[in-house]
C-alpha cells in the first residue's frame, strides 16, 4: 500500500509499477464496463507479473471481470457489499474522519484530497495534513493519502500517519515518491 499510482494508461502503469508502485488502481472516467475490461487486461497482466496489487476504480464487476485484487469506491458509489462477498479488496474515498468511519467495510481509506489537485475537477476542498492526520487516526485501517503530493510533500504525509500514498499526476516520479516514504519512515 506505500504507493498506490492511479494510472489510465499501460506506458504510465508500467512506469509506475518499476519506480516501486505496488498499487496500481486503473481509473478510467466516463468508458463502459466493457471498455474498462478491455483497456485493462494488459495493465492487470503487467501487475500480476511484478507483484503489484491491481486495483479497478468505480467499478466492480469490471473488477470481477478482470480477476482484479480489488476495487476502490467513492462515497456515492455502490457495491461494497458484493466486492467484499467477492473477496476483492475495497478501498473507499473519505474527505473527513466521520466519512472515514463510516466506511465500516473498508480494507483502506482514500484520505483527501490533502493539497488541491488539478487532476479531479470534482474534488472536495482540500483537508491539509490536520485532517489527514483526523482520519488516521479514526480509523483501524490503513489510510492511503491522496491529492496534491508528490516527492516534495510525500514525507509530510506519512509523518501524518499514512500508510502510504496515492498519485496521479506524479505517477511518472515513483521512484522518487518512494525514496521519500523511505526517508519519511
Amino acid at each position: 500500500m506505500r504507493l498506490h499510482a492511479l494510472v489510465e494508461d499501460l506506458d504510465t502503469a508500467r512506469v509506475a509499477v518499476e519506480g516501486g508502485a505496488t498499487v496500481v488502481q486503473w481509473r478510467l472516467k466516463d468508458v463502459s464496463t466493457l471498455d474498462v475490461v478491455e483497456r485493462g487486461r494488459a495493465t492487470r497482466s503487467l501487475c500480476a507479473r511484478h507483484g503489484a496489487a491491481f486495483v479497478v476504480n468505480d467499478d466492480v464487476e469490471a473488477a470481477l471481470m478482470l480477476g482484479a485484487d480489488g476495487v476502490h469506491l467513492g462515497q456515492g458509489d455502490e457495491g461494497a457489499e458484493r466486492a467484499k462477498e467477492h473477496g476483492l479488496l475495497l478501498g473507499l474515498s473519505a474527505s473527513s474522519a466521520d466519512e472515514a468511519i463510516s466506511g465500516t467495510l473498508a480494507d483502506y481509506i482514500g484520505a483527501g484530497p490533502v493539497w488541491a489537485t488539478p487532476s479531479k475537477a470534482d474534488a472536495d476542498p482540500p483537508i491539509g495534513l490536520d485532517g489527514l492526520r483526523a482520519i488516521c487516526e479514526a480509523v483501524a485501517v490503513p489510510v492511503v493519502a491522496i491529492g496534491g503530493i508528490d516527492a516534495s510533500n510525500a514525507g509530510e504525509c506519512i509523518r501524518a500517519g499514512a500508510a502510504g500514498l496515492a498519485v496521479i499526476r506524479a505517477a511518472h516520479d515513483a521512484a522518487a515518491i518512494s525514496k521519500a516514504i523511505d526517508e519519511a519512515l
